[in-house]
């Protein structure tokens, strides 16, 4: 066995899809890293990857992440990076497959072992699952899943690190998974290199947190901050953030030398609280962390140590995340000039709302926003500005329905306000909506003994 490293270096590459296109590149070329990590999923985007996938079978992944290898490849399989990353989506096969591709285009055949992790899709097995008395009530509800089942999208459980540490240990230099935890994506390589035993819940505790703080990217390092926002340097060149990290547990975050951003304390406290529960029960697949045990400290330019994580034994049970059908929304915006904006739009939206209650149209929620006014802040807005004074103001109405009819007729009723409502509107932005379906969340929880997840080695 070749000796374990003193350090090893984790470095956010994406933060979901849809991320800077430039990071991963900037990333493996700005400096020395020995992993890179690209987070892709959120919860709507499975069931998203699901109706590409039932379109198409070769579907449902994330194919940016297909384009951002070709570009950084050759790179990695120069400097012996290792890629863990969340992209297979529904399809991690499929995603692998296209990888391969990739690299045996470049001419990298025979230098590439791919790493598939698959086992979280329970979509076929959910009947089954019902049968035996797995009842997925919703957490937030406590409705059983069999209230929705004839609409279900999708349904993933999260898969931690573990199944990441098999392909890896297993020669794997990409690792391509579908639901897998975004914590899982950074702790995995940490287990690995440091051959930390699954039961170290420190450990693994601290792992989970270095996870955490740079699974959205450079929203650790500067991006979406508010601490002194204004004197963030050279946002335009932005650094992603790295996870230093040492045998202990005991890790540090930096950036690449001569990138913007910023690396401080008051920053990596907003990443840590973000999506946060109970602090002191950080619930993974692989073990709970006890975020009020966290010790930062600035211990030089961009650099924050994170020291004293305590850690506590994994549940039974680990979360699936199932998106369901809802029905159809439409939104419409039309925007009001000075003077009196506000009261414009506020005009108009009772207009609104009256045409569609005398068409005798039901709604299961009517939502509007005056954007430029209250949308953010609501009624507390007005106490603070000069209604007269605002210069513009966008309304922005939204309907939500289980049926298509009274949402598509809803799209009909609010361009004909631009001249029989209120005056001076400046725009109908976007044109007439179009209804959208509705993919809802439903969170729920299962036995950890029924899902089984898979690895497989892939040659390019």
């Amino acid at each position: 066995m070749s000796a374990r490293p003193p350090t090893v270096r984790v470095a956010a590459g994406q933060g979901f899809w849809g991320d800077w296109l430039e990071a991963p590149q900037r990333q493996v070329t700005g400096g020395a890293i020995d992993y890179l990590m690209m987070d892709y999923l959120a919860e709507v985007t499975m069931s998203i990857l699901q109706k590409q996938k039932s379109r198409d079978a070769s579907l449902g992944y994330a194919t940016d992440f297909v384009t951002q290898m070709e570009r950084i490849l050759p790179t990695v399989v120069e400097r012996g990076i290792k890629v863990t990353a969340n992209a297979g989506g529904v399809n991690p096969r499929a995603c692998a497959a296209a990888v391969a591709d990739v690299a045996r285009k470049l001419g990298l055949a025979g230098k590439l072992k791919l790493g598939v992790v698959t086992g979280d899709d329970l979509l076929s097995r959910l009947d089954g699952l019902v049968a035996r008395g797995h009842d997925l009530k919703n957490l937030d509800t406590g409705r059983p899943l069999r209230d929705v089942r004839d609409r279900v999208l999708s349904a993933n459980a999260y898969l931690g690190a573990a199944p990441v540490v098999d392909a890896l240990e297993r020669g794997a230099q990409v690792v391509i998974t579908g639901r897998v935890t975004d914590t899982g994506l950074t702790l995995g390589p940490l287990m690995h290199a440091f051959g930390w035993p699954r039961d170290a819940w420190d450990l693994i505790a601290a792992g989970t947190v270095a996870g955490h703080i740079i699974e959205c990217g450079a929203q650790a390092s500067g991006g979406n901050c508010l601490e002194d926002w204004e004197h963030i340097p050279d946002l335009a060149n932005v650094g992603y953030p790295i996870v230093e990290a040492q045998p202990n547990g005991t890790f540090e975050l930096i950036k690449h030398p001569r990138t913007g951003g910023r690396i401080d304390v008051a920053g990596v406290t907003e990443q840590l609280v973000y999506e946060m529960g109970d602090p002191r029960e950080y619930i993974t697949p692989d073990g709970i962390a006890d975020f009020t045990t966290i010790e930062l400290s600035q211990v030089g330019k961009d650099r924050v140590r994170v020291s004293g994580v305590r850690g506590k034994p994994a549940t039974d049970k680990l979360k699936v995340s199932i998106a369901y059908f809802y029905g159809y929304k439409a939104v419409g915006t039309l925007v009001y000039a000075w003077p009196n904006a506000l009261q414009k739009a506020q005009a108009a939206d009772r207009v609104l709302r009256q045409r569609l209650a005398d068409l005798g149209l039901k709604f299961d929620a009517i939502l509007t926003e005056f954007v430029g006014a209250t949308a953010t802040h609501g009624a507390l807005a007005l106490q603070e500005i000069d209604a007269e004074a605002i210069p513009e103001v966008q309304l922005r109405m939204g309907v939500r329905a289980g049926d298509k009819k009274p949402v598509d007729r809803f799209t009909r009723e609010l361009a004909p306000l631009i001249l029989n409502g209120p005056p001076s509107v400046t725009g109908f932005a976007g044109g007439r909506p179009k209804p959208e379906e509705i993919v809802a969340y439903w969170p729920a929880l299962i036995d950890r003994n029924v899902v089984e997840p898979k690895v497989e080695i892939v040659e390019a």
